[in-house]
């Protein structure tokens, strides 16, 4: 673990001068684990300089799928953490003590951005993360391929049970030939974003609720096998498994595969987020309309999860407040303002990163369909709360997902899948 410091400041001020206007040099760094936009923030920063050509910004960059965690850690222990840092919520969760607190810029972000977008940003009451992009998971499905099986046009709001979905299943796959859903095998798809973070953010629209449900397993004094929604989900993962495109290599977890053959309709369906459009935006012959359904756990329509989609902010801002100093605290804040809320920001985020900005009044237009259908949900307040995983530790996932790994392939039945999980959590301290 790093060397932990002791905070430079406990509070910001926000009627000084700009940064951008003092005439100092000022050099601020930026850690990036989007790793695969880091063009595209280089050139965000290149523009800020034109524009204030006192203030330097320079990326930290990290590889894709790399070891990116472990870079930011050695910059910490070498003392020279970066100004701003792109980071997951949890990894902001793990290091709190380092960041700043935004508090007195709250309620500036609040107005500019979209309802209960700054709550995915606070922890333990301190608002250290300032949310820049929203993303949205479900069952996808390919409009064209779903519409020629079944006829006619679909109309995604009448799946809202596990039956209406299990008749929509064996009508595109008897129309198919072939087994119409995609589940892809890694284990960050299975064991974080199906069992993990649907499993227990189901469990309560309550956050604390939650928060105890998940407590009482870690204790051994709840157990899946009685837990309502944790059964329904694996009824209905047992449902996706039957329909599996993937069932003759089912752990294959080839995503750039798995996502081109969902956008060309060989596979009508698939478990997976508006992220996918990196790979789907990009290929020729794909097919130019997909949406996005629940994931229903239950045959009654109005339990929570059978009407909405898991939605995060899966990357925050926070800046560093261990070695920072006061100038280059507020020239990072004015930075990240300008670029979430300028034209030249926003198009840069929204067009070429193709992504949604949990932001009023967005300058730009997501080429991302997917991720606009996930907006729908959002329009309408239709989501489920994930951001339990913000305070579950960074190996969950791959532990969660190996059992999951050994389930899909019949390794394991569910009790023995349970049973695997509990003793995790257990351990888990």
């Amino acid at each position: 673990m790093p060397r932990r410091t002791r905070a430079r400041r406990t509070e910001t001020k926000t009627d000084s001068a700009p940064a951008s206007q003092s005439g100092k040099e000022i050099k601020i760094t930026f850690f990036n684990t989007s790793a695969e936009v880091n063009t595209v923030f280089e050139e965000l920063f290149a523009k800020y300089h034109e524009l204030n050509p006192n203030v330097t910004v320079e990326l930290i960059p990290t590889p894709i799928g790399g070891a990116q965690i472990e870079i930011f850690q050695a910059r910490l222990a070498s003392g020279n953490p970066p100004t701003i840092s792109n980071l997951d919520p949890g990894h902001i969760v793990q290091y709190m003590d380092r960041f700043l607190d935004l508090e007195p810029y709250r309620a500036k972000f609040e107005e500019l951005t979209l309802p209960g977008a700054v709550d995915g940003g606070v922890f333990d009451g301190k608002f250290l993360g300032i949310p820049w992009t929203a993303q949205g998971y479900g069952l996808l499905y390919n409009t064209r391929a779903v519409e020629e099986a079944i006829g006619g046009k679909f109309d995604p709001s009448t799946i809202r049970t596990r039956d209406d979905l299990a008749a929509l299943l064996e009508k595109v796959e008897a129309a198919m030939g072939v087994p119409p859903v995609m589940i892809h095998g890694a284990d960050w798809s299975l064991g974080a974003h199906y069992f993990g973070a649907l499993g227990f953010s189901l469990q309560s629209r309550n956050a604390e609720e939650r928060m105890a449900y998940w407590e009482s397993v870690k204790a051994g004094t709840a157990k899946l096998a009685d837990n309502e929604v944790f059964n329904g989900l694996m009824d209905t993962f047992d449902l996706l498994k039957k329909h599996n495109y993937r069932k003759s290599d089912p752990l294959v977890a080839n995503y750039e595969l798995d996502s081109a053959d969902f956008a060309k309709g060989n596979a009508a369906f698939y478990f997976m987020g508006d992220w996918t459009w990196a790979v789907v935006g990009t290929l020729e012959g794909r097919d130019n309309d997909f949406g996005v359904l629940p994931v229903p756990i239950s045959n009654n329509p109005d339990d929570y999860g059978n009407g909405q989609i898991a939605y995060s902010e899966p990357k925050l801002f926070a800046i560093d407040n261990s070695a920072a100093t006061p100038e280059e605290q507020q020239a990072a804040i004015e930075f990240l303002e300008w670029m979430l809320t300028s034209e030249e920001g926003q198009k840069a985020i929204v067009e070429e990163m193709g992504l949604v900005m949990p932001y009023k009044d967005v300058k730009a237009e997501s080429p991302n369909i997917i991720a606009n259908a996930v907006a729908e949900y959002v329009k309408q307040g239709q989501t489920i709360d994930i951001s339990i995983i913000n305070y579950f530790p960074s190996d969950y996932w791959a532990n969660n997902g190996a059992s999951m790994q050994k389930y899909l392939v019949d390794h394991v039945d569910r009790a023995g899948l349970y049973q695997e999980i509990e003793k995790y959590w257990q351990s888990v301290k």
